[in-house]
């Protein structure tokens, strides 16, 4: 079976794309994150409680029930 040769400009195209929307999306949930934490009108245990609403919130929308962690070495 031959393959056909895509253009690296195409790729370089789609993966720039790509890259785009995962920071948009980082940005956006961390921006969330923020406001809470930057909040001095609420009180810690409300701004934990928040931040865990935003992480079932995200967990919800991608339909994961455990987020994998990078271990720190």
């Amino acid at each position: 079976m031959a393959t056909a040769a895509i253009p690296t400009d195409f790729i370089n195209i789609v993966a720039t794309e790509m890259l785009s929307g995962v920071e948009r999306a980082v940005e956006y949930w961390l921006a969330q994150i923020e406001q809470i934490a930057m909040n001095d009108k609420i009180t810690p245990s409300l701004k934990l409680a928040a931040i865990q609403g935003i992480l079932q919130n995200y967990k919800r929308l991608t339909g994961k029930n455990f987020l994998t962690f990078a271990s720190i070495k």
